[in-house]
């Protein structure tokens, strides 16, 4: 199939990649034995079961079920497709993924879009190049040519074809330039530059790419006789606009899931310190700029909780700055209500509230590094600004005032997972209005069941060793008796032994991916978690009775179809082959089985 990956770079991708690297780098894991263990980062729990094992290159959670390899947990953790995943741990290794029949084409015209995105990140920073009067923008701003070229920031000419004319060669183009939010169009159809005499704020994907722009208007000014006034262009009268706008939803694109700059702060960090999250594209360039390159900013968007879980899946130690004014308190509590459902025990949301007139942009600048870290270390956490707001206008002196605050606490407290944190805030409302709350743990009613224990069939046994253990392939040549058993899962066993011979580097995460894509993935991963007790040589010994009690069923099973055919047909049905053969069967039957 042109632009598959082959299994045989997948191999050497797990081969070469260590899981329980991956995933320290984003859940804290602890050593247990031969394995790591950790809260399953895929659900709430306070006991850890999620597992890690370095010899099988795999990952198990016994509480939600969640398994696989590497590239399994980056397309889950990271919410990847499979291809990027494959790419990102590529280039973690050195590697270069190899595409049979080239590079696969992406789902619809992505690739495209992203081609387009990028050529006008180029024309942006021409542009910038050629305007004295956005260069002069940015200098009064303070920024550097060091963080210009940081960010790609460009500057949209003052017109309402220039990007069209530059980049839509052909109606194919022009399309593209619309699916990508770089043009709109009138109510006559006629399509025209969206952004306008701004200075461009280029927005990256986790990989990356060039996915949308944030744009700053420049000036005010009227539109009148442009030459799509009378085309039906919505804005044809007055070009000021808001004063930032942002690309429209596209394919590529979904503000309420991005954070601006993040890729930048992984380009900072290995492992990223902690994230600041503020308002505006300038107040996380200039904290850049000033050595705080740990800042992100939601897009022109209220706190969501797909952005709540994109920052806790990035750092531990979430800080919010706001203003301090009315909205910027508003902001702030919708910002609580977002990553409540995401508190497990060792996150931390602090919120940093700025004095009046005052953003990030405008204090760093005026403050310095060291006088914004000081505002940070006196942050306000999570749980005082929580009780805090829902109690201002409460009486907590009167039964009323407490009972008040209760029953406003009471919803929001049975968000916060299962944990040390949901305690110790159910504790504190305890303690300030003496109402001891009893809630049922957030999400219980949806948390799966244990698995009831699988019966151990010899060909499910079997497998499960061999699943676990691939290398095991090899104490065994064909022909295989046990092939012509008609049991189920015999020809997923015997599969599974001509893979092992074939691959002898094979891992349990390599078997998995190997099996992906089919119906049999499912009952896999069940097995490659299943326990087996003793040592390699004990598991050994006990594969190699499963197949010899497999072979003495196969010799079970012919011996009953001759026999039966002597029943209906008579003793001289059989052939002179088969009468000794079914002389033989009865002996090796008969014949007791060694001890292994």
């Amino acid at each position: 199939m042109p632009g598959r990956i082959p299994d045989s770079f997948i191999d050497e991708l797990l081969a070469r990649v260590d899981i329980v690297d991956v995933i320290e780098q984003r859940v804290p894991l602890k050593k247990a034995g031969r394995d790591w263990t950790a809260r399953c980062p895929f659900h709430d729990e306070r006991t850890p079961s999620f597992t890690v094992s370095p010899t099988k290159q795999f990952y198990h959670c016994f509480g939600c079920g969640a398994h696989g390899s590497a590239i399994r947990f980056l397309m889950e953790y990271d919410r990847l497709e499979f291809v990027d995943a494959v790419e990102e741990l590529a280039a973690r290794v050195g590697l270069k993924v190899p595409y049979e029949g080239g590079r696969p084409a992406a789902p619809s015209d992505s690739a495209d879009l992203y081609t387009v995105l990028e050529a006008a990140a180029k024309f942006y920073q021409r542009e910038l190049a050629r305007s004295d009067k956005a260069r002069a923008y940015f200098a009064a701003r303070g920024l550097d040519d060091a963080t210009i070229a940081r960010f790609g920031l460009g500057y949209a000419p003052d017109a309402w074809d220039a990007l069209k004319s530059a980049l839509g060669t052909s109606p194919q183009r022009l399309a593209l330039l619309e699916k990508a939010g770089l043009l709109t169009s009138g109510e006559r159809g006629t399509r025209y530059d969206r952004f306008r005499d701004r200075v461009m704020f280029p927005i990256h994907d986790r990989r990356g790419r060039i996915i949308a722009f944030g744009g700053r208007i420049l000036a005010e000014k009227a539109g009148a006789g442009s030459p799509v006034a009378d085309a039906g262009a919505p804005d044809a009268r007055k070009n000021e606009g808001p004063k930032y706008l942002n690309s429209p939803e596209t394919p590529l694109f979904h503000k309420g899931r991005e954070l601006f700059a993040l890729w930048h702060v992984r380009q900072a960090h290995g492992k990223i310190p902690r994230l600041i999250v503020v308002e505006g594209y300038m107040d996380v360039i200039a904290l850049f700029q000033h050595g705080l390159t740990q800042a992100v900013a939601t897009l022109g968007t209220a706190t969501t909780r797909d952005h709540a879980e994109l920052l806790f899946r990035n750092c531990a130690d979430v800080y919010f700055c706001f203003d301090g004014d009315r909205a910027g308190r508003q902001a702030a509590w919708r910002a609580v209500e977002a990553v409540l459902p995401r508190m497990r025990d060792g996150r931390q949301a602090l919120f940093l509230f700025l004095p009046e007139g005052e953003d990030p942009d405008s204090l760093v600048r005026r403050e310095g590094r060291d006088g914004f870290e000081q505002r940070l270390a006196h942050a306000t956490p999570l749980s005082e600004f929580f009780f805090a707001e829902l109690g201002k206008d409460a009486n907590l002196a009167s039964l009323d005032g407490k009972a008040r605050l209760a029953e406003r606490a009471r919803p929001l407290l049975g968000q916060i997972p299962d944990g040390a944190f949901r305690d110790l805030m159910l504790r504190e409302l305890d303690r300030l209005t003496n109402v001891r709350l009893s809630l049922v743990p957030a999400g219980a009613e949806e948390r799966p069941r244990p698995a009831r224990p699988q019966e151990r069939t010899l060909v499910r046994t079997a497998v499960a060793l061999l699943v676990q253990n691939p290398a095991f392939a090899e104490a065994i040549a064909p022909p295989y008796v046990f092939s012509a058993l008609r049991q189920p899962g015999i020809p997923l066993l015997v599969e599974l032994i001509g893979l092992g011979r074939a691959r002898p580097e094979l891992s349990t995460a390599m078997i998995l991916e190997h099996f992906a894509e089919r119906a049999e993935l499912r009952a896999l991963q069940k097995l490659a978690v299943m326990e087996f007790p003793g040592d390699e040589a004990s598991r050994r010994a006990e594969f190699l009775d499963a197949l010899a009690k497999l072979d003495r069923q196969t010799h079970i099973q012919r011996r009953d179809e001759l026999d039966a055919k002597v029943r209906s047909q008579g003793i001289a049905s059989l052939s002179a082959e088969e009468k000794n053969e079914l002389r033989e069967l009865k002996a090796l039957i008969a014949t007791p089985a060694r001890p292994t």
